[in-house]
C-alpha cells in the first residue's frame, strides 16, 4: 500500500446537502423550511428555552434551596499524597499545583490525615486537621497554618 492508494472508510465520509440549488435538486425553493412562518425567514427561530408560548419547563418546576454566594472553595491534600516529594522539601501551593495535586480556582488548601508518610517534609498550608499534623510531626516533619 502506498501513501496516494489511501483512502478513508466507506461511509465515514458524507457530502453536505446543498441547500436552494434549483427545484431538480429536491432541496429547492423552500430549502426545506416549509412554506411560511418565522422558521422560513431568514434570522428567524426561537431562542433557546421557548416552547411556542407554553410555560416555559424553567418556570414551571419548583424552585427550592439556596446558594451560598459566599461560600469557600477548598481544595483537599491527603497525608499519604504527599509522598512524592523527596525527603526534608519544602511544600507550598506552588509546589502542590506543580505536582498536579491541587488543580481548579481555589480559596484554601487544606490537609488531611487519610493515609500514611514515610519521610520528613515541610509544609504550608491554610488549614489542616488534627491527624495530618501528628502524622507528619511523627514523621519527623512541620506542618505550618498560613
Amino acid at each position: 500500500m502506498k501513501l496516494h492508494e489511501l483512502s478513508p472508510a466507506s461511509g465515514s465520509r458524507k457530502t453536505r446537502k446543498r441547500l436552494g440549488r434549483g427545484v431538480a435538486t429536491g432541496q429547492g425553493k423552500t430549502a426545506g423550511r416549509g412554506t411560511k412562518g418565522q422558521g422560513s425567514r431568514s434570522g428567524g427561530g426561537v431562542r433557546p428555552g421557548y416552547e411556542g408560548g407554553q410555560m416555559p419547563i424553567h418556570r414551571r418546576l419548583p424552585k427550592r434551596g439556596f446558594t451560598n454566594i459566599f461560600k469557600k472553595q477548598v481544595a483537599i491534600v491527603n497525608v499519604k499524597d504527599l509522598n512524592r516529594f523527596e525527603s526534608g522539601s519544602q511544600i507550598d501551593d506552588v509546589a502542590l499545583i506543580k505536582e498536579g495535586l491541587v488543580k481548579g480556582r481555589y480559596d484554601a488548601i487544606k490537609l488531611l490525615g487519610n493515609g500514611e508518610i514515610d519521610r520528613p517534609v515541610q509544609i504550608k498550608v491554610n488549614a489542616a486537621s488534627k491527624s495530618a499534623q501528628e502524622k507528619i510531626t511523627a514523621a519527623g516533619g512541620t506542618v505550618e497554618v498560613i
